[in-house]
């Protein structure tokens, strides 16, 4: 009974002691600003992604994958916004634009896939007016291969597909947006 209880009691402390995959953010506070509105399609922001920062990946990672969705896009599936891959297993930040391919920002061995807005990149938030708020889903996703092989022309459902095939742990921050009918 007493090797029971040791046991028992050493299990629980390297539970208590375990540390979970986590993503944060310097620029989310729960609600997107204009600086992460599209530019486009009626919506007059400056369609910069923000920054992200995540720990505690689990062991045998060897990359990293980000994609940011909208389930509640009146399409009957959703909206994507954003779709990067092949970050590298050493990596642990994405800086504020690395959503624009052109910038350079983002790790260079990254691919960035399309949209639905019908290109790579970061695409902002951008709801009809008066559809109330949307829920914006930014989740990294620690993957157990080194490189997911996509062009940048592939469609985010079909890479979000992979990215869950190979996904070892995701994590996930939430903001939200809403365009009022009067609102840009």
């Amino acid at each position: 009974m007493k090797k029971f209880i040791y046991i028992l009691a050493l299990l629980s402390s390297s539970l208590i002691f375990a540390q979970n995959f986590t993503l944060k953010s310097s620029d989310l506070k729960g609600q997107l600003t204009e600086k992460q509105v599209f530019n486009g399609f009626g919506c007059s922001g400056e369609n910069i992604s923000p920054q992200l920062s995540w720990e505690n990946a689990p062991e045998g990672t060897k990359s990293f994958a980000v994609t940011v969705y909208d389930p509640d896009a009146p399409t009957g599936s959703g909206w994507w916004h954003w779709v990067i891959l092949n970050i590298p297993a050493n990596v642990n930040e994405l800086k504020s634009n690395a959503g624009d391919p052109a910038s350079g920002i983002a790790p260079k061995e990254t691919i960035q896939t399309r949209t639905d807005f019908g290109k790579a990149g970061f695409g902002g938030a951008c709801p009809p007016r008066g559809h109330g708020y949307h829920k914006y889903e930014f989740t990294i996703y620690a993957l157990k291969k080194e490189k997911l092989n996509f062009t940048s022309n592939i469609p985010a459902a079909q890479v979000n597909y992979m990215i869950k095939a190979n996904s070892l742990a995701q994590a996930t921050l939430v903001a939200y947006y809403k365009r009022d009918r009067s609102s840009k």
